[in-house]
């Protein structure tokens, strides 16, 4: 079992959590960006005895808008997303409040802890669903009896 404190990374040592994946999961650099004046979309992880997973809110996109990557144990989840259709002559915006823009979050993973070969991702009513199962050795075996001779 694991206890999550809300803390302030920097001012805290790590966590195991932050050990998981990385301190890449903090990090607003090159690896975790979006535009410039945009925030990057929320992400929620759980974990069971089998899987973490992981949920990306990005309503408003199709599932081929992302792109999701393992290289080096590290998983990125990304969209580049182009200007909106054209509209017809005649036809302007008045407001326009609806705004696509490019986004990577990147987490680095433990092979040591997950199968990195059977993750899989859907999309599904504006959520991004990964679910990045556990090895064998690193799921949590119920308690056992043990017989005194």
């Amino acid at each position: 079992m694991m206890t999550l404190l809300k803390r302030n990374n920097w001012l805290n040592g790590p966590s195991f959590f932050d050990d998981f994946f990385g301190r890449d999961f903090f990090d607003w650099s090159s690896r975790n960006f979006a535009a410039e004046g945009q925030s990057l979309p929320a992400v929620n992880i759980l974990e069971t005895n089998d899987a973490f997973k992981v949920e990306l809110a990005a309503p408003g996109l199709k599932k081929d808008d992302f792109k999701v990557k393992l290289e080096n144990n590290l998983l990125t989840i990304s969209v580049e997303k182009g200007e909106e259709e054209s509209l017809p002559e005649g036809v302007h915006y008045n407001r326009r409040e609806f705004f696509y823009h490019n986004f990577q979050r990147s987490f680095q993973l433990s092979t040591d802890v997950v199968d990195v070969e059977h993750i899989e991702a859907r999309y599904e009513d504006g959520i991004l669903y990964l679910t990045i199962p556990k090895r064998e050795e690193a799921k949590t075996l119920p308690p056992r009896m043990i017989e005194i001779a």
